[in-house]
């Protein structure tokens, strides 16, 4: 799923250019890239179709540009999770109605990538054996509001005793009941990532969310055709905005949770980034031609051209892209969407 803008992470993840086409973490592959790359020996590039708005299809393909076109699939318009999954899901059904289909948001780090392929082999294994929707839930290490939590029952699990059946599902708590959570030892965080069989994923649209399997059944044998582009215009009018999480997981009672403990992050905020990112002996987090002086604790993402000099900043956001630079507290990142929507009123669109 590559259709998101990221606006938590403005300036650098604009409308033109959201996040996972971003080099976020250094290393010289965007974040689409390397969602691409962690799935090696898992499953072969003919078998990876990337979800997007079709504003970004070009951009898609200059990153992967070993991906057929035919496997870069145009979103109209944003409509949430659950018709994104429900038009790729549909369109893999359509090769092999018993596929077994991973789903992976393309803007999220995984910083132990040996780890992160076991675990998805165990949840492929359990998907093809069991009538199941599995999700990964990472073991929380701090009681964080920014994250869904997933509750799981230890009595009820899936032979292996790995996979344990989900209790409940909590969205973004406050921090009272964060660390509630975390002190009971039976909550995980929600990664979005997601896996089952495609014939299981179909069933459970028909059980929660049937106008939306009765829309992609109305045009199932169109997908994969020249009709597809026109039938998804016409589809996606017709669908509500609403998640996965909501309109079927939270309702599902055959949902299952894989505990993982993978280096994750979805990389939505700075101080996300600053908690999984690189550190100098300053607790610093530095991207870019950068001079320091008496700063401690920031965060700074600048352009490579641009020599940026800092001193006497302490817990701050520094970042520079396209013509804006932010700067401002890393506890005060909340704001980050009020200032994007301060700049649309009072500057234009030009520069969200």
């Amino acid at each position: 799923m590559a259709g998101g803008i990221g606006s938590r992470f403005w300036p650098f993840s604009r409308t033109h250019h959201p996040k996972q086409f971003h080099d976020v973490l250094g290393v010289g592959r965007s974040m689409l890239q390397l969602t691409v790359d962690r799935f090696e020996g898992i499953c072969p590039l003919e078998n990876v179709f990337v979800v997007t708005n079709r504003d970004y299809m070009e951009l898609v393909q200059e990153h992967l540009p070993m991906l057929p076109p035919d496997q870069i699939l145009g979103e109209p318009i944003g409509r949430n999770t659950a018709p994104c999954i429900a038009y790729a899901s549909y369109r893999i059904a359509q090769r092999d109605p018993k596929a077994t289909i991973i789903v992976t948001p393309a803007d999220h780090a995984v910083l132990r990538d040996d780890e992160f392929r076991r675990l998805i082999r165990q949840a492929v294994d359990a998907a093809r054996a069991n009538d199941v929707l599995i999700t990964l839930g990472i073991q929380p290490s701090r009681p964080d509001t920014g994250y869904g939590y997933i509750q799981f029952m230890d009595e009820q699990s899936l032979p292996g005793g790995q996979l344990h059946k989900v209790k409940t599902f909590t969205e973004k708590p406050n921090l009272e009941l964060a660390r509630m959570f975390i002190d009971s030892g039976d909550f995980l965080w929600n990664s979005g990532l997601f896996v089952w069989r495609a014939d299981v994923i179909i069933n459970a649209f028909h059980h929660y969310l049937s106008d939306i399997a009765e829309v992609f059944e109305e045009g199932a044998n169109l997908l994969g055709t020249p009709q597809e582009e026109e039938f998804i215009g016409q589809a996606y009018s017709r669908c509500r905005n609403i998640s996965i999480d909501y309109g079927v997981m939270e309702k599902a009672d055959n949902v299952y949770v894989l505990p993982a403990d993978f280096g994750w992050s979805d990389v939505g905020t700075w101080d996300s980034l600053h908690r999984i990112g690189r550190h100098d002996e300053n607790d610093n987090m530095v991207s870019g031609d950068v001079l320091l002086y008496d700063t401690t604790g920031c965060v700074i993402k600048t352009p490579a051209e641009r020599l940026v000099v800092v001193q006497g900043l302490e817990d701050y956001i520094v970042a520079e892209y396209d013509n804006v630079l932010l700067i401002c507290k890393r506890s005060e990142e909340q704001r980050v969407k009020e200032f994007v929507a301060d700049v649309k009123a009072k500057k234009g669109a030009g520069y969200n």
